[in-house]
């Protein structure tokens, strides 16, 4: 669920901007997974860019406490949403951790790096939900810690039906600043991108998985 309709829009002018959005229908990206994408998302781009890192700063905390007011601390999920997350923690006055995607391999094998309490509250940052899959690792861990997870908010989601599908599995509550349904309608006005490219890029969100092949 996005938090506002004019944050998504002004969110995704800055992220095609700064080129951390690229949509190249014609020329796919080819992901880490082998999937075939017309999209291509770094958000960590946003953090050269003062103007826009205050920006999202800003309106992950407005999102924040509408949706979970009076968190006991921000955790971030490694590595892309580390410096979000701080961000976050220091404009709300609240401690920080950041949760590995596996523990660290030497000295004391951490999982969650900070030190965080069990019984408190903890929302999640993230830069990008995809599948869900690490994100939610996230969340596991720090629930094994002891933590109460209140949710998660990203700035940009896919909305791939198997994201949603995991969160809802996973009874974690998402606030996304921007989705794809957004970005494809700023990058359209903008004309990053033609009508005729959108019937494609509906269908590769449909089915990512089998997209190009």
């Amino acid at each position: 669920m996005i938090t506002n309709a004019d944050t998504a829009s002004k969110v995704a002018e800055f992220l095609l901007k700064i080129k951390a959005v690229k949509l190249q229908p014609q020329n796919p990206f080819t992901w880490a997974s082998g999937w075939k994408s017309p999209i291509y998302c770094d958000n960590r781009k946003t953090l050269s860019h003062p103007r826009i890192r205050t920006y999202i700063r800003q309106e992950f905390v407005n999102a924040i406490n509408r949706s979970f007011p009076k968190p006991d601390y921000i955790a971030g999920v490694a590595t892309g949403a580390i410096a979000q997350g701080v961000l976050v923690a220091e404009e709300m006055g609240l401690p920080f951790v950041y949760v590995r995607p596996e523990p660290k391999k030497h000295g004391l094998g951490n999982l969650i790096e900070g030190e965080i309490e069990s019984g408190k509250s903890v929302v999640v940052i993230e830069d990008l939900i995809s599948t869900g899959g690490s994100s939610l690792k996230a969340v596991e861990a720090l629930r094994e810690a002891g933590c109460v997870v209140k949710g998660m908010a990203a700035i940009f989601t896919y909305g791939f039906a198997t994201a949603n599908e995991n969160f809802k599995k996973a009874e974690v509550p998402l606030i996304t600043l921007c989705d794809y349904p957004s970005m494809i309608d700023q990058a359209l006005r903008e004309n990053y991108i033609t009508e005729n490219d959108i019937a494609t890029l509906e269908q590769w969100r449909k089915q990512p998985d089998k997209w190009g092949v």
